[in-house]
């Protein structure tokens, strides 16, 4: 089973998320545990405050550190307590990009995964050195983690083994050989004047083989010559 510890002051934005589809199933059949973890509860003082003005002046709050702190410490202890370890990780702009070999790799860890997600301008520092990485949903900024977070969940349990309904369509698809997906048709054969291609009609296994590699090649070299 995969593990999931969210710490979020928001945790109602992932209602809809647990409750549709592959994800439920996932929970219902044991396959996932995803958890809730809201930090304000250790916020400070009688207003559980979790964010204050960053040193030095500038704009916006930063996510002070002892809220997170104590709730990573409490993580850690109750999964320690039922024999699991856990791996920290800090949603952040400023972390590596998540691609599909670190789903792979985040899949195949026995760990409590437990993912920060952030609000406002950021993190104290601090709280850096509290964690074991830190990944980024890509070149862009969020209102907060959670949406990355839900991303990333998605990304790693579908990896899983039956979890979706045929494992080996993880196989075939974009970036899990540094290439994009190839081309793919199905009925009708031919619509408004676009026919699907020939190579896909010959019922030659080698020859769709082929035509897909190259589309493929082609696809990534015109869209994501980065990736080659």
């Amino acid at each position: 089973m995969l593990h999931f510890d969210i710490l979020t002051l928001f945790p109602e934005i992932f209602s809809s998320f647990l409750e549709g589809s592959l994800i439920n199933r996932g929970i219902e059949r044991e396959k996932l545990c995803i958890r809730l973890f809201d930090f304000r509860k250790h916020g400070v003082g009688k207003n559980q405050k979790v964010d204050d003005t960053p040193y030095g002046g500038g704009p916006g709050m930063l996510l002070r550190v002892e809220p997170i702190a104590l709730t990573l410490a409490e993580r850690k202890e109750e999964n320690l307590a039922a024999g699991r370890n856990t791996h920290t990780i800090l949603l952040t702009p400023q972390g590596t990009p998540f691609t599909q070999k670190k789903a792979e790799d985040l899949s195949r860890k026995d760990e409590v995964l437990v993912l920060v997600c952030g609000r406002y301008e950021g993190f104290d520092e601090r709280i850096r050195s509290l964690v074991d990485e830190e990944i980024s949903g890509g070149n862009f900024i969020c209102l907060g983690g959670e949406v990355i977070a839900m991303a990333i969940i998605e990304a790693i349990s579908r990896l899983t083994p039956n979890f979706i309904g045929n494992i080996d369509s993880t196989k075939y698809e974009s970036f899990s050989e540094s290439l994009l997906e190839f081309p793919q048709y199905t009925r009708p054969e031919i619509f408004q004047g676009m026919a699907v291609p020939k190579e896909l009609l010959s019922g030659n296994h080698a020859r769709i083989a082929e035509w897909r590699r190259k589309k493929a090649s082609k696809k990534t070299k015109k869209q994501r010559p980065d990736l080659l």
